[in-house]
C-alpha cells in the first residue's frame, strides 16, 4: 500500500519520471547496511532485529500521517521519509527468511518459504487494490492511518515468531550451566603442572588462541560471512544472479509501473492498483504451486529457468499497448518471478552453514542495491528512448547475463547431482 500510494503521489505532484525513479531508489538506499543487520541477527536474534525494524516503519508512517493531516506534506518530505525508510527496509526480506530458516527443518524449507511468500503476495494484492481506493475516497491522512496501524500490528505479531525456539535454547543453556557446575574444578597448582608438561605452542597457534579469546567483532563476523560466500561457488552464483535481477528486472516490474499506468496506458491510480495486484496474483499462484509440489523440484535449475522466463514476460509486457493485456502478462511475469525467487531463497538457507544464515541473507539483500543504478539509469533512458526500448534493453542484458551465469557455474547450478539441485 505504502509504495503504491507514495509512488503515485510523487509522480502526480512533480510530473517527472526522474523524481519517481529517485523516490523508488531511495527505498533501497540502506542496502549496503543489510549485511550488518544479518550480523546483528546472528548475535542477538533475528526476531529481535525484525521487531526493531518494523517499529521504525510504524514510527515513520505515523510521522507521514501527521504531515498529511496537518496539510504540510510535500514531495520533498516524502523523499526524506522514503530515504530514512530505505535505510532499514531492504533488510526486511532477509531477516524474515532467516527467522523461517531458524524455525523450519531443512527438508521443509521449500514449502515453508513458499507459504511465507504466499502471505507476502496476498498482502500485495490487498494493498494494491485497497491503497489507491483509500486515497481516492478518504485522502492521504486516513489512508496513512491504516498503514501505520498495520505496521504497529506487524510489530506485535513478529514478537510471537520463534519464541518456541528461544525456550529450547534457554533450556539447553541451563543444561549446559548445570553440566559446567558438575565438572571438577582445576586448581591453580594443577594448571601450572599441566602447562609445564604441555608442548610449547607455535606463534601461529598462540595468535589463533588469542583471536578465539578476544571479544568477537561485528566486522570480523561480516568478513567471515563474505569470505564464506566468496569461496562457496553456488552461493556466489546466486548472489550474482540476485544482483542482476535487481539491476534489470525489478525496476521494470515494480519501480516503473506508475509511469506505465500514467504515461503509456493513460490510466489512473486505480488501474495502477490492478496492475500491481495482477503481478502479485501471479506470484501467489506460483507460491501456492511450490508449497504443494516444491519437494519434487531441482531448486537451482528451476531458479535459472524461471528467472529467464521472467525476463521474457517483462519483454512482452513492454510491447503490450493495452492495459487489460498488460495485466494478463503481468500475472504471468509475477508467476515466473515467484517460481524463480522462492527456490533461490530456499537454496541459500538449505545449502549453507546455519551459523552464517543471518549474514548470508544480509549479503543476499546487498544485491538489492542493483535497484538503485537500475532505476536511476532508466529515467534518462526512458526520456531519451522511450519505455519500450528501454525495457527491451534491460531484458536483453538480463537474459544474456543469466545465460552467462548458468554456463559459468553449470557444475554447481545445472548438474542433477549438484548439492544445489537436491530435492
Amino acid at each position: 500500500m505504502e509504495t503504491l500510494i507514495l509512488g503515485w503521489y510523487v509522480l502526480v505532484e512533480t510530473q517527472s519520471v526522474l523524481m519517481l525513479t529517485v523516490f523508488a531508489s531511495l527505498l533501497y538506499i540502506g542496502t549496503l547496511l543489510a549485511p550488518m543487520f544479518g550480523v546483528t541477527g546472528d548475535r542477538i536474534g533475528h526476531r529481535n532485529v525484525l521487531c526493531a525494524m518494523r517499529a521504525v516503519y510504524a514510527t515513520l508512517a505515523t510521522t507521514l500521517m501527521t504531515f498529511a493531516f496537518t496539510g504540510v506534506l510535500t514531495p520533498v518530505l516524502v523523499l526524506v521519509i522514503a530515504a530514512v525508510m530505505g535505510l532499514v527496509r531492504p533488510s526486511d526480506i532477509g531477516m524474515r527468511a532467516a527467522v523461517v530458516g531458524e524455525i523450519m527443518p531443512a527438508a521443509q524449507l521449500m514449502g515453508a518459504m513458499s507459504i511465507q511468500r504466499t502471505t507476502q503476495d496476498s498482502a500485495r494484492i490487498a494493498g494494491a487494490l485497497t491503497g489507491a481506493g483509500l486515497v481516492a475516497t478518504l485522502g492521504m491522512g486516513p489512508a496513512y492511518l491504516v498503514v501505520a496501524s498495520l505496521y504497529a500490528s506487524s510489530v506485535l505479531l513478529t514478537l510471537k515468531a520463534g519464541r518456541a525456539r528461544a525456550r529450547i535454547t534457554s533450556a539447553e543453556r541451563h543444561v549446559g550451566e548445570a553440566g559446567a557446575k558438575a565438572r571438577p574444578r582445576i586448581t591453580s597448582a594443577e594448571h601450572r603442572v599441566a602447562e609445564a608438561g604441555a608442548p610449547a605452542r607455535s606463534p601461529q597457534t598462540a595468535v589463533f588462541a588469542g583471536n578465539v579469546s578476544a571479544r568477537p567483532s561485528p566486522w570480523r563476523d561480516l568478513r567471515a560471512g563474505l569470505a564464506y560466500v566468496w569461496t562457496t561457488p553456488h552461493l556466489l552464483a546466486v548472489m550474482c544472479l540476485a544482483f542482476l535481477l535487481n539491476l534489470t528486472a525489478f525496476p521494470l516490474l515494480y519501480g516503473l509501473l506508475p509511469y506505465v499506468a500514467k504515461e503509456i496506458y493513460r490510466a489512473d491510480q486505480t488501474a495502477l492498483g490492478y496492475m500491481v495486484a495482477g503481478a502479485a496474483f501471479g506470484a501467489l499462484l506460483g507460491s501456492i504451486a511450490l508449497s504443494t509440489h516444491g519437494g519434487a523440484i531441482r531448486p537451482a535449475r528451476m531458479m535459472i529457468v524461471f528467472c529467464a522466463a521472467w525476463y521474457v514476460m517483462l519483454l512482452v509486457f513492454a510491447h503490450t499497448p493495452h492495459p487489460v493485456g498488460g495485466i494478463l502478462v503481468l500475472i504471468l511475469a509475477g508467476c515466473a518471478q515467484s517460481m524463480g525467487q522462492v527456490p533461490m531463497a530456499a537454496l541459500l538457507l538449505r545449502n549453507s552453514d546455519a551459523q552464517f544464515r543471518g549474514r548470508i541473507m544480509g549479503i543476499r539483500m546487498l544485491a538489492i542495491y542493483g535497484n538503485v543504478p537500475g532505476l536511476l539509469l532508466s529515467g534518462p533512458l526512458i526520456a531519451r528512448l522511450g519505455y519500450p526500448i528501454t525495457a527491451t534493453l534491460y531484458c536483453a542484458v538480463g537474459l544474456g547475463f543469466t545465460l552467462l551465469i548458468a554456463v559459468r557455474w553449470r557444475a554447481h547450478l545445472w548438474r542433477l547431482e549438484a548439492p544445489a539441485n537436491t530435492r
